[in-house]
Parts: C-alpha cells; structure tokens; sequence
C-alpha cells in the first residue's frame, strides 16, 4: 500500500524539479528520527530536523521549506509559537501540526493561524506520506496556478 504514496511523492518531487525540503520540529529526538525514517523511503523529500522551536525558527530564518511539522506542545517555544513566526517569516510555507496531547482549543487556534493539517500522535505511515502528498501537491497547484 505504501507503493502508491512513495510513487506519487516521486512525482510530485519530478514536477518540482527535485525533492521537496521537509522540517520537521519536535522536542523528542525519536518522534524526529521515526518521521526522518519514514521520509528516506522516498527521495522525494529532504528532511532537515529542529530540536525545539528556537532551533526550529533559525532554521527557518535560513532556509526555505516546502514543508514544516511542528509538534503543538514544547517546552520553551510552543507549537503555536513557531507557526506564529513561520507565518510572519514566510506566508505560504504550509505547516502541519503533530500533536499526541493537546487540547481541541490549541487545534482549533493552530486551525486559525494557518496550519494546514494536524495529525494526532501516533502517526501511521501511510498516513504520514499521504498528508505529505496531500501538501505538497496543493502546492504544486498553487505554484503552478501563479506560473500559468
């Protein structure tokens, strides 16, 4: 089953002219090393991780991603702090909430700042890359709809 969401990823990276770049935000090292993993089964994304949200947001101040997930809650630098700078940082990067213990009122407020997604902890695979695919090919459209 996971065929079908590794080749459409392939596609996508092929119409994109290379892989899409991926950050992924999280305080727990094997939440980031487990969707790290699940990433490498495609060479349609590069993944680049963040520790925390300070970490994550000099990254962001640096490079320009296609994608970022970022879990809600972390010490220091909330989810919502990071999808707050993200935005002033660069509008239209899509960022996707991972949570596995948050409340429905975070969601919602991460839902209206303009998260694109949220999944809920634990995350299966398939899952994952289908919501992987999902992003990036409305990116795409946007993308392409601008060139056109």
């Amino acid at each position: 089953m996971l065929e079908k969401e590794i080749a459409a990823l392939g596609k996508l990276a092929e119409s994109n002219k290379g892989p899409f770049k991926l950050l992924i935000v999280d305080d727990e090292q094997w939440v980031r090393e487990t969707f790290a993993e699940f990433c490498q089964l495609s060479e349609a994304i590069t993944v680049e991780t963040a520790i925390d949200g300070a970490d994550a947001i000099n990254k962001i101040q640096e490079t320009s991603f296609d994608l970022i997930t970022v879990d809600l809650i972390m010490p220091e630098l909330s989810g919502l702090d990071v999808l707050m700078q993200v935005k002033k940082i660069n509008p239209k990067t899509p960022v996707m909430i991972i949570t596995g213990n948050s409340t429905d009122r975070l969601v919602y407020e991460a839902g209206l700042m303009g998260a694109s997604s949220v999944l809920y902890k634990p995350v299966e695979l398939q899952m994952f890359l289908a919501e992987l695919t999902t992003v990036f090919a409305n990116k795409r459209e946007t993308i392409g709809s601008r060139e056109g």
